[in-house]
């Protein structure tokens, strides 16, 4: 019994010691470029997706434009003015 478990033992780590190493750890970049600015989006919960600025499309029945805010950081929905 007692031979079993030294065997046991043995394979054990021996099965343990010869694993691979851990790859080496990949070389840092030496500078991550600038993110690229975003369009102003907004959000169309009938189609559950963001959409760009400019966009017309019709909500709920009513005729609307994805239009940015006075300070460009944003979009939001506007009505569209009927032309007769």
């Amino acid at each position: 019994m007692r031979f079993l478990f030294v065997v046991a033992a043995a394979t054990l780590l021996s099965a343990c010691a010869s694993q691979a190493p851990a790859p080496a750890p990949a070389p840092a970049k030496a500078e991550a470029a600038p993110a690229a600015k975003k369009a102003p989006q907004c959000w169309n919960g009938d189609v559950g997706a963001f959409q760009d600025a400019g966009t017309k499309t019709t909500l709920s029945g009513v005729a609307v434009e994805c239009k940015p805010t006075s300070d460009g950081k944003a979009a939001q929905w506007m009505g569209v003015n009927a032309k007769h």
